[in-house]
């Protein structure tokens, strides 16, 4: 099948996000193009329309090529339980957690197997493929079963781009060391080089393209600007960083970095916000007084609470609530905020949760994945606006709500005391619903005496995926992309 796989010199150096400008700069030049990535390592999820679980950077990428998201855009997704474990989920169905090196004895022919179905279906549907790698291709201590780089190179035959990030230093040494730690065969496979989040003058760096060009003999296919606010989702928690707001005036959102945070990808809609400061509280001392506090989700609920109860942390968001303050958790966040935690059904003492919500929560087997639409309860104390998102859990929360957050096609769901003070919802992308999102900022605002703001819209991304698109029209030689795709390989 016709492709082109996009790997890095190191995680984080760019390679989701080029992926997803390459499949809207394709799309856009009539191409029936499809992402793909063949294992993601991610606690950033995203639900398809039939309700299964893929790598939240297949989803965004699906879209920016104008297409439903499938299991087969991601077979495999690895979802990080703790630093030795990960549930393994295989065309969106959850496996169970497994340790590193189970996973590799165990999975190692399967995934392959499922790698090839995947890639066979989507041969059936589109022309091109834009494929993502993971990490480095040069993990020398995994490379002997290594499901995502070179080997998927290999199997569906296509050329490879490497990507390095100049913005963290050693743009050189990154990319001949990786070419040099690449096996022959693979080091041909290379076709493109791209040095991205380039700062200052683009002449001042003429000098290393012509070094690297000559040094590895391989074409420098783009110098990329670097990005400020590119607007596209991370992966994964690499990509977590607070943000300052950008008037004198602003408001102090807290939010709550667990151990194992997951979907943090439901703040990003708060960063677009003028007058919005987004800060990362990782222990009690580090709370303060902020305007708002958020408890995002966390793919160990248990295991994340325990560990910030050790370092303060769940004592200071305790005694902020009763003092007053504004608290949204979601998810794991949510689950956290309840009286006590269950492990399983069988378990009948449970963990101590924090207390805000007079609710208790039992974990189960069965995982909830499910996109979901409705409006903001009545009786939640805010206005009954549209709501949509989409739901990832293992969790039951149940007890005594009397005030609903959410009215969901299948009922209440959610707690909101306070009038709207205390809020606790599975519903991730809450704040990507643009009416409720204002209205409780504008709440927020006028507690701490700052002017109201209009709607800033956060469905802005058909602009941004064109934006990201047009930036690889200019500064990538898309032409010779394209020769390299219809070369299809070696």
């Amino acid at each position: 099948m016709k492709g082109v796989m996009i790997q890095g010199t190191a995680s984080n150096v760019g390679k989701s996000w080029i992926a997803t400008g390459l499949c809207r700069a394709l799309v856009n030049r009539g191409i029936r193009v499809a992402p793909f990535k063949s294992q993601n390592m991610s606690n950033n999820s995203y639900v398809t329309v039939n309700s299964q679980e893929i790598g939240r950077a297949q989803g965004v990428q699906a879209e920016a090529a104008r297409v439903e998201a499938t299991v087969d855009m991601n077979p495999i997704l690895l979802k990080p339980t703790n630093d030795q474990r990960a549930e393994v989920i295989i065309h969106g169905v959850s496996q169970a957690s497994w340790s590193g090196s189970d996973y590799r004895s165990h999975w190692y022919d399967k995934g392959k197997l499922a790698i090839q179905q995947s890639v066979q279906h989507l041969e059936d549907h589109y022309d091109v493929l834009v494929i993502e790698g993971a990490g480095s291709p040069v993990e020398i201590n995994l490379n002997d079963r290594e499901l995502v780089n070179m080997s998927v190179a290999d199997q569906i035959d296509v050329p490879v781009i490497l990507v390095a990030d100049i913005d963290r230093g050693g743009v050189f040494a990154s990319i001949a060391g990786t070419l040099a730690l690449l096996p022959e065969k693979h080091r041909q496979r290379v076709k493109g080089l791209i040095v991205n989040k380039f700062r200052g003058e683009r002449s001042l760096f003429e000098n290393g393209v012509d070094w690297l060009e000559n040094y590895t003999g391989i074409p420098v296919l783009g110098v990329l600007p670097y990005l400020e606010d590119h607007g596209i989702e991370g992966e994964d928690s690499l990509t977590v960083q607070s943000t300052s707001a950008k008037r004198e005036s602003f408001l102090d959102i807290a939010v709550i970095h667990w151990p194992y945070l997951s979907n943090e990808t439901d703040i990003t809609p708060l960063t677009q916000e003028e007058d919005v400061s987004i800060r990362y509280v990782r222990s009690g001392y580090q709370l303060g007084e902020p305007d708002a506090l958020i408890l995002p989700g966390t793919r160990s609920t248990i295991e994340d609470y325990l560990a910030c109860q050790e370092n303060g942390l769940t004592a200071a968001i305790k005694d902020y609530a009763e003092q007053g303050g504004v608290i949204i958790g979601i998810c794991g966040g949510y689950q956290i905020l309840s009286d006590v935690m269950y492990r399983d059904e069988a378990d009948t003492q449970g963990v101590k949760g924090i207390g805000v919500f007079p609710l208790f929560t039992t974990f189960v087997k069965n995982k909830q994945t499910i996109r979901v639409n409705g409006h903001i309860h009545e009786a939640s104390g805010y206005s009954p606006v549209p709501m949509s998102g989409y739901e990832i859990h293992l969790g039951r929360t149940a007890g005594s709500i009397t005030h609903p957050f959410l009215q969901l096609n299948d009922g209440p769901e959610g707690i909101s005391l306070d009038q709207g003070r205390l809020v606790g919802t599975y519903l991730h992308d809450c704040f990507y619903n643009d009416a409720w999102r204002t209205e409780w900022l504008n709440r927020l605002r006028l507690r701490a005496n700052l002017p109201e703001q209009p709607i800033v819209r956060s469905g802005k991304r058909e602009e941004r995926y064109n934006n990201l698109a047009d930036h690889l029209e200019t500064y990538l030689n898309m032409d010779k992309v394209l020769e390299m795709i219809e070369g299809n390989g070696l």
